[in-house]
């Protein structure tokens, strides 16, 4: 694993290769003399010639690969937003130009205090990093932030201020990606906070939802900020049919096959350098799962009928509506690629789920169904009425974000008066369709050997205790409340009894 340094060069760094050290090394060169680097990233918002000679001093006091990046801060040191996208932008892009596990370090005491701070925001929330700080007195030494004693603390703090903190993060300091993405629950937060933290990293990810809950859009969200540059590019895999499938995904040579009349290339070719998001993964056919294994393996591939091999530059995102591991019992999804596709699992929760998510969701989809259909309604905006609003947010919407827009876009072309009262609203929802299933999992399961009461009460208790400590982002007592607990005391007991 490769140890690398990133700092921002400093006036004291600049010094000290101007006496050649004679005042001492500043606090960058007594950390790449006492600790061994294989790369240092040192960012500056200095001049090119101002900073090669030291550039060119640091080359003789370390082994390691010396890297200068230029930042655009515009003329302030101390500006936080710009401090962070650049810091931000130049570890990701590392981190996806090595392919390798890195042990990263960053360094807190050149530059300016601003830029220390971005340092310790960025290695507590997006990146696992390790921090030090120097000085002439006590040399090199790792920092310890009371983050030991703030394990108890702070979660308490941040979840009392959770909406808040998520919005200034997600609107003052993130460029791009998730900002698209409207939510305040603490389902959400705690499913975008995951995402944010593998973004960074060029591993798969594979993201579980019901249909309509907006995979796609979290998929794009980590693509945008992975700041991979190539393109992003989509196939839903049940839409391809089995024959074709091959051919599509990794391209084919002319002559493969009759109507290969020219060479094609496939969606891998056009996600060089992006990713290739695939879309219910559970419908791709066994014989391609083998294929995409060995590119994921291999990081190579072949076009049909082609003998030369093309190497993969592509980060694969899958998703599925499925349950992928009883798929894999059933022998319908291979275990190997599983646990390929499967670094990093996220699930985005049902819309039914996500509380405090609808209204905002309502609000800014009914803009847009007025955005979108403003030409054919003459410029005028529909309203909700509070009656329509409260069908709205009771709704248990089986079809998730999709639903609810679609329903919506219904509502605004159907409504005569600028107002949609709930008689028109209630005409707009799509009638909820009964499920399926001749018996109930729980209730008529066989009182045969098999048969444990005891193991069927836990499991249930588990399954709901999970789902209702996922919903509130793990405050105990909004879960204990969704339980109908009289107290998280309660909760506590079931939680030790169960092993939830």
């Amino acid at each position: 694993m490769k140890n690398v340094l990133f700092a921002w060069i400093g006036a004291n760094d600049l010094n000290s290769a101007k006496n050649d050290g004679a005042e001492g090394l500043g606090p960058i060169g007594q950390a790449v003399t006492k600790r061994l680097f294989d790369d240092v990233v040192l960012l500056s918002n200095y001049p090119r010639s101002t900073t090669s000679p030291y550039i060119d001093w640091l080359s003789g006091k370390t082994a390691g690969t010396i890297d200068l990046r230029q930042a655009d801060l515009k003329g302030n040191p101390t500006d936080y937003r710009a401090i962070y996208e650049n810091a931000k932008e130049q570890v990701q892009q590392y981190l996806n130009k090595v392919k390798s596990p890195a042990q990263l370090t960053f360094h807190l005491s050149p530059g300016t205090p601003a830029m220390a701070t971005v340092w310790v925001v960025l290695a507590n929330s997006l990146f696992d990093a390790r921090l030090i700080q120097s000085s002439p007195q006590r040399g090199v030494e790792d920092v310890e932030l009371p983050f030991d004693i703030a394990v108890d603390y702070l979660p308490k703090l941040l979840k009392r201020n959770e909406r808040k903190v998520a919005r200034l993060f997600s609107q003052d300091l993130t460029p791009g990606g998730f900002e698209e993405i409207i939510y305040q629950s603490p389902a959400m937060i705690s499913l975008i906070g995951k995402a944010r933290m593998v973004a960074p990293h060029p591993v798969p990810v594979l993201i579980e939802g019901e249909s309509g809950t907006g995979k796609e859009a979290l998929a794009k969200a980590i693509h945008t900020t992975s700041l991979r540059k190539g393109r992003f590019v989509a196939i839903n895999c049940g839409a391809i049919p089995a024959d074709l499938f091959e051919s599509e995904l990794f391209g084919y040579k002319k002559g493969a096959f009759t109507s290969a009349t020219t060479d094609k290339s496939g969606y891998i070719e056009e996600a060089s350098g992006g990713t290739l998001f695939l879309d219910e993964i559970g419908e791709m056919p066994l014989r391609i799962q083998v294929k995409l294994l060995r590119l994921l393996q291999e990081e190579s591939y072949f076009r049909v009928g082609d003998s030369v091999e093309r190497k993969a530059d592509i980060r694969i995102i899958s998703a599925t509506n499925r349950n992928l591991m009883q798929e894999v019992a059933s022998g319908t999804f291979r275990e190997d690629l599983f646990h390929r596709l499967a670094v990093a699992i996220v699930k985005v929760p049902a819309l039914r789920e996500r509380e405090g998510d609808i209204g905002l969701l309502v609000d800014h989809l009914l803009a847009a169904a007025n955005n979108k259909l403003a030409t054919s309604n003459t410029g005028k905006q529909r309203q909700l009425s509070a009656a329509a609003r409260a069908i709205l947010l009771k709704h248990s919407w089986p079809g998730n974000v999709r639903e609810l827009q679609n329903t919506l876009l219904r509502a605004v072309i159907w409504s005569a008066d600028e107002m949609i009262d709930g008689e028109s609203m209630q005409d707009a929802l799509l009638p909820t369709l009964p499920k399926a299933s001749s018996e109930n999992p729980i209730l008529d399961r066989p009182l045969d050997d098999q048969f444990d009461l005891d193991s069927l009460i836990a499991e249930v208790a588990r399954h709901y205790i999970g789902r209702a400590i996922e919903q509130t982002g793990g405050n105990k007592k909004r879960a204990a409340e969704k339980l109908n607990f009289k107290s998280y005391q309660r909760l506590d007991n079931w939680l030790k009894k169960y092993q939830a």
